[in-house]
């Protein structure tokens, strides 16, 4: 369920935003009638449309996934509160200035936090913060900790130049599906590749001592 309601902001993110931009006519009509209030000027046009149509999906959509999680008495992930802060943030630049750039830059700008807070934690504080994270269920040595922090903080830091690269050099529909999967894919590769490094370096478990013995 949890994995269900990570996954849904994301998820009609893209199926409205590739939906509105199918249908730009009906979406800036739509979008006019029933949000034109909300934007400067009160007119919304076919270019902005699905991204102005998406970005209320996705508060709305984050907004619920937290209350759900909240009503449960269920712990909100501080990155979760990053996302909704940056989504209500710059979806609201994008919803009044209808301007998709806005939302746009969301995904780069949490992209760098979470590799600020990768950096901050090793150098002001001197805690590694992915080991912290996992290093209850991983045994490396100092070295390839630090190396993985690094390689996490560099990951972070070009899959935000990526995502920009993306918004401004293609249509907002092939941003769409970038950023639902595009960004999903590289996650996994990153991932792999992390756990075959990872498994090069994992360091033995000691062995077990010999059986006491019971004899009389």
């Amino acid at each position: 369920m949890k994995i269900f309601l990570d996954f849904l902001p994301l998820l009609l993110f893209f199926v409205v935003g590739k939906y509105a931009d199918s249908h730009a006519e009906w979406a800036a009509r739509f979008a006019t009638e029933h949000f034109g209030f909300m934007v400067s000027g009160g007119v919304v046009g076919t270019e902005e449309a699905s991204a102005l149509l998406a970005t209320i999906v996705v508060i709305v959509a984050t907004a619920v996934q937290i209350s759900w999680l909240l009503s449960r008495r269920k712990k909100v992930d501080v990155m979760l509160w990053v996302t909704f802060a940056l989504v209500v943030a710059l979806g609201g630049a994008t919803i009044w200035f209808h301007n998709p750039n806005f939302i746009k830059w969301k995904p780069s700008a949490l992209y760098w936090a979470m590799g600020l807070a990768f950096w901050v934690s090793q150098t002001v504080f001197h805690k590694n913060l992915l080991q912290t994270l996992i290093g209850a269920q991983l045994q490396l040595p100092a070295a390839i900790w630090q190396r993985l922090n690094f390689v996490w903080i560099a990951f972070f830091g070009l899959l935000g130049l990526l995502n920009l690269y993306v918004a401004y050099t293609f249509s907002t529909s092939t941003w769409f599906t970038f950023k639902a999967f595009g960004v999903t894919g590289l996650m996994l590769l990153f991932m792999l590749a992390q756990g075959l490094y990872i498994g090069k370096h994992l360091e033995p478990e000691p062995a077990p001592g010999p059986a006491p013995d019971r004899q009389p």
